[in-house]
């Protein structure tokens, strides 16, 4: 009874201080009508003098009127109203890479319109090659393949903060993407609003015209309103990424758009009332399974649920949903792990992607592409909210009764609240569990922010019959273009583990576009435990820091746009003070122009067991040192190219043994435009003196696009670690705006006998939504 007194008391406390703390941003929720949403930044230059819509500063700012429309534009990919001959295009791109602040080889002319019901941006773009050496090859929607095709979009700030954004972007195919940034950052891609995109040609490039409801973004309403926005363009034939205001190619290129603080200021907007912002989608699924093991054979299984969103003010939404059911959530990609600690895989259901960002916690700031490419590794970091463990239990999929959450932004108070009921499941001893997780954060400075998180689970995994609860405090600095730090300290609370039971960390980051430095410093407890979060690693101290060099020849390599020479140590010590990890690496790394990349890493490494390591079936490593070293080659294919992946090579020694990997992954080839199959292999052969074994995972997966609202895709997979093999096929048909059909069939096969896999669970899944606003 004292526990879940005290359960509630902690949730309660969590919510009510988030409350609290954005009551005064809540009372201010909404500006005055014909009031600005954020005035137009001192660094402006004055607005454009009409007939003309931009207007440069000598610092590099620009302010864009937009145009309004007395008539809806038709949305057909040609430019045959009158608005694109009476209204001057913006023109004038600036390269991001490869010629940081160059002008754009190829010309590009974009118009922002808006009338009472959308918001539109149409670009013509000029190619100096006929369309058959454009690099178009992706027609389904929200995939990552389209971001290595030639591509034309925008992001729209539409609260002005300067963090945060819409983006949408399509290629010449009119395959098409929008996701959600957050804190110039966390791109939510699998945020699907409705919005229309048509794409054409005309001699000498191509057309796109996209018009954005206003239903489907948030913003507030008013006359004269002022937004953000930035217009971006890639030529992938040349590896080279434009925006309409200059961003410094440390920022990588294809992450640039999320540098929302470099954005052009949009002034000019008379935007209409905001509506209820009331959606509704029920949803019907038919479902057939099989389940060899629990003795279940063709149990048909009819379901219904709800989801649902309102808007509650302009930047603050709640969703509702009630037996929530993801059965038309691709599974998982089967991995190898030859590490002593477990894996976390990304999440795929959709109630859980959306809003995302706001509740990543201790690791903010912009994102950098070289930042990433440095080497330093965040697995180790726990994630105090990881949502996959919530409806999922080793390995099976727990029902989701009723869950509610509320996300968005109040003044400078980002807010994000969480509370999810789950059933029982008697096969994996898991019982009904409520789930609370709250976030806060508020923008500080110019580009930084603090703020704290807290998580309650009623039923621990640990301690049966307690409750968990864990908390904590992060902040984040972002100064100048490439400079930024952070950190966060937390706490875990279940009853008998109150002790040892903290973790913090502190980093920085300097990003630049020649040189990096990254320094870590992060602890994590041998009892810190939260329960809806995820800790791959517990007891240990570990220090890193990496330093980097990555020049662009100008004249005397021509084929090459970078080197990066990198050096990184890694040091990690265990609860009682002995060194338990180290790793020594150094890093060289080669880009072509034409994005293909060969990369060679040497490692000099150090592990000590502390208990025996079972690696494999029959194979245990002795407790002890071992000092070891290895080398890893690698060759990535441009990933624009119609046939692309990465080739590599890894050998060395191994704990006391030796290994060869070779691996083919990443791996992708365009058979036609619509249809494109990606491959992918890996092999590691391990000599050990305690016993020899090879692991094999092999992946296949086939796209086929008939249109960008309607595909059918499938992922086959092998792996000996689990002698499993398992398929997966889908159709996904979008046949109205936000409604949807999907058809999956699911199985997996156990290969430990000879012939053809036996069978150990499948399902025959038809689902179908519908999408009501209001």
């Amino acid at each position: 009874m004292k526990s879940a007194v005290r359960m509630w008391r902690r949730a309660g406390l969590s919510l009510l201080a988030v409350l609290v703390l954005c009551s005064p941003a809540l009372a201010q929720r909404r500006p005055p009508q014909g009031s600005s949403s954020a005035p137009s930044s001192t660094e402006d230059p004055p607005p454009p003098v009409p007939p003309q819509v931009i207007s440069r500063g000598e610092n590099g700012r620009m302010v864009i009127r937009a145009t309004r429309l007395s008539q809806p534009l038709r949305i057909d990919g040609r430019l045959d109203e009158s608005v694109y001959a009476d209204v001057p295009p913006i023109t004038d791109f600036i390269q991001t890479v490869p010629a940081e602040g160059k002008p754009s080889t190829e010309r590009t002319e974009a118009w922002v319109m808006f009338d009472d019901n959308f918001f539109y941006v149409t670009g013509r773009m000029y190619e100096d090659v006929p369309p058959e050496e454009w690099t178009a090859n992706e027609l389904r929607r929200d995939t990552s393949q389209l971001r290595q095709n030639d591509m034309f979009g925008f992001l729209i700030d539409t609260f002005h903060d300067r963090r945060n954004g819409f983006n949408f972007y399509t290629n010449p195919l009119g395959g098409f993407a929008d996701q959600i940034v957050t804190d110039e950052g966390n791109p939510n891609v699998d945020w699907n609003p409705v919005w229309e995109v048509r794409t054409g040609r005309f001699p000498g490039g191509w057309i796109a015209e996209m018009a954005i409801p206003f239903k489907s973004i948030r913003y507030n309403s008013g006359t004269n309103q002022t937004w953000g926005i930035q217009l971006r363009r890639s030529i992938r034939r040349k590896n080279e990424w434009t925006h309409l205001t200059f961003i410094p190619a440390s920022t990588g290129g294809s992450t640039s758009i999320f540098r929302v603080s470099r954005a052009a200021t949009l002034i000019g907007l008379d935007l209409p009332a905001a509506s209820k912002n009331i959606e509704l989608k029920p949803y019907g699924i038919s479902k057939v399974s099989s389940d060899v093991g629990k003795g279940i054979s063709n149990d048909l299984e009819p379901n219904a649920g709800l989801d649902a969103k309102v808007g509650i003010t302009a930047n603050l939404t709640a969703d509702i949903t009630v037996n929530t059911d993801f059965a038309q959530v691709e599974v998982d990609e089967q991995q190898v792990n030859l590490t002593r600690f477990n894996l976390s895989f990304p999440e795929k259901r959709d109630f859980f992607l959306e809003g995302r960002g706001i509740f990543d916690f201790g690791r903010g700031g912009p994102t950098n592409s070289l930042a990433g490419a440095s080497g330093a590794s965040n697995s180790l970091t726990p994630s105090l909210f990881y949502s996959r463990a919530i409806g999922l239990n080793a390995g099976r999929v727990i029902p989701i009764r009723a869950g509610g959450r509320v996300t968005g932004k109040a003044g400078k108070y980002s807010l994000g609240v969480v509370n999810i009921e789950t059933g029982e499941d008697s096969v994996s001893s898991t019982p009904s569990t409520n789930f609370t997780v709250t976030r806060i954060k508020r923008d500080i400075l110019r580009r930084s922010s603090i703020g704290a998180m807290a998580t309650n689970r009623s039923n621990s995994t640990v301690v049966p019959g307690a409750s968990n609860f864990a908390y904590g405090a992060d902040a984040s600095f972002s100064f100048f273009q490439n400079l930024s730090m952070g950190g966060y300290y937390s706490k875990s609370e279940t009853d008998g583990k109150d002790t040892d039971n903290q973790s913090y960390q502190g980093r920085f980051d300097y990003a630049a576009d020649r040189y990096g430095l990254q320094l870590q410093f992060l602890d994590v407890g041998q009892n810190y435990n939260p329960e809806v979060g995820f800790v791959r690693r517990y007891g240990f101290d570990r220090t890193y820091a990496s330093a980097r060099f990555s020049p662009r020849p100008r004249k005397r390599f021509r084929g090459i746009r970078q080197f990066t020479y990198q050096a990184s140590l890694e040091y990690i010590q265990n609860a009682a003070g002995q060194l338990e990890t180290r790793n020594q690496t150094g890093r060289f790394a080669l880009e072509r122009q034409n994005s293909d990349l060969f990369v060679v890493e040497g490692g000099t490494n150090y592990e000590l067991l502390v208990a025996p390591f079972a690696i494999a079936p029959g194979v245990r490593i002795p407790k002890g040192s071992y000092p070891f070293n290895d080398v890893t080659m690698s060759y990535q294919l441009g990933q624009q190219r119609r046939l692309n992946g990465t080739v590599s090579y890894q050998t060395g020694q191994f704990y006391n043994g030796t290994i060869n990997a070779y691996g083919f992954t990443a791996a992708r080839y365009a058979i036609l435009k619509q249809w494109s199959v990606e491959p992918s292999i890996q092999i590691n052969s391990v000599k050990l003196p305690a016993g020899d074994f090879t692991t094999k995972l092999i992946r296949a997966r086939t796209d086929y696009g008939f249109n960008p609202r309607m595909f059918i895709s499938g992922l086959v997979q092998y792996s000996s670690t689990g002698n499993v093999f398992s398929s997966n096929f889908r159709f996904r048909w979008e046949y109205r705006p936000g409604s949807e059909l999907f058809v999956v069939y699911t199985d997996e096969r156990d290969t430990t006998k000879p012939g053809y896999p036996d069978l150990k669970n499948r399902a025959f899944v038809v689902k179908v939504n519908r999408l009501f606003r209001f």
